[in-house]
């Protein structure tokens, strides 16, 4: 059943109470900036989060002390939750829609018989809606249920005002629960539990990639699929350089003028440069104990590439 979301614990203050992301952190130049595998480093420099902190990673283009990094994260998300489908628009030109849709016809939701699935970072449901929606008109399968499992309070109320309004609400086939994907609570996600575990554009925004993979593996059954799609790194250089052209100079701009908010949309384009390439992150997928394609990109590979590697698709088997 539904979670209600009455029950989902407040992460942030409120709005009016709310600090600004952008506040004390070391700013980097994009065109120098280069992605990190652990998304982590330890730091001699001044403490700028307290006593605590001995290690920094990037939140976009700037240097922050890890512990800091989720909550200046999900402030992005709690200002950005309302408009997410008009953000991922002006991030991809609207094809995002395109690639949701590839992404889980890939996957084929249903083909042998009811899955148990669980979104991660799906808080406003559009992953988990189109696998339901999938294994119904394809198989005509009612059984496959979704835990749509979201960090952000305010993104979870997005999904389930969605789902309100579709035939899946109120059932036993999508769930919303409030966790954080680097850490889910065994209670709440046994392990080997999921046969299907999904994270669309939402990996990059973790502090600990390699703590994120060891949790999907963890919660996968044996023969469960790990399967995440993001954005990467485009390999023409002509449509690298249009790229980088759109994303630094159009995408704050319509951020500021579709949301009123400038600075977030910088931060979300940030993190796609700070993002490992392919080949990379293929790599910590298998280093997490995954099965995976080959290194390289197509058939047989780890990684499939949409639009030049705008986006791509990576997968990989618990076996």
């Amino acid at each position: 059943m539904h979670r209600s979301l009455s029950q989902l614990r407040p992460l942030v203050p409120t709005r009016s109470a709310r600090l600004s992301p952008f506040a004390s952190v070391v700013r980097h130049n994009h065109q120098n900036a280069q992605p990190t595998s652990s998304n982590s480093s330890p730091s001699s420099g001044p403490n700028l989060g307290g006593e605590h902190s001995s290690r920094t990673t990037h939140f976009g283009f700037k240097t922050v002390p890890e512990e800091q990094k989720e909550s200046l994260v999900r402030n992005v998300f709690e200002s950005v939750a309302s408009s997410y489908d008009v953000m991922n628009d002006a991030m991809s030109l609207g094809v995002h829609r395109l690639w949701k849709d590839d992404f889980v016809a890939r996957l084929k939701p249903g083909a042998r018989g009811p899955q148990r699935c669980i979104d991660v970072a799906g808080g406003t449901g559009d992953i988990a809606l189109r696998i339901l929606d999938f294994a119904r008109e394809k198989y005509a399968d009612r059984e496959t249920s979704v835990d749509v499992v979201d960090i952000n309070a305010e993104m979870l109320k997005e999904g389930y005002k969605r789902f309100k309004k579709t035939m899946y609400h109120n059932t036993p086939q999508v769930a919303f629960k409030q966790a954080n994907a680097q850490a889910m609570p065994e209670s709440e996600f046994p392990s080997n539990t999921y046969d299907l575990y999904t994270i669309a554009f939402g990996i990059r925004n973790c502090t600990s990639i390699p703590d994120v993979l060891k949790e999907a593996y963890r919660v996968l059954k044996p023969g469960g699929t790990f399967a995440c799609l993001e954005f990467s790194r485009v390999n023409n250089p002509l449509l690298s350089t249009l790229y980088d052209q759109y994303s630094f100079s159009i995408i704050p701009l319509l951020g500021t003028i579709l949301a009123g908010d400038r600075e977030s949309y910088q931060y979300l384009v940030e993190s796609i440069r700070r993002f490992p390439p392919q080949p990379e992150f293929a790599k910590m997928i298998a280093d997490a104990g995954f099965t995976t394609g080959a290194m390289h990109e197509g058939k047989g590979g780890a990684w499939t590439d949409l639009w030049g590697g705008i986006a791509s698709i990576h997968t990989g088997v618990k076996i």
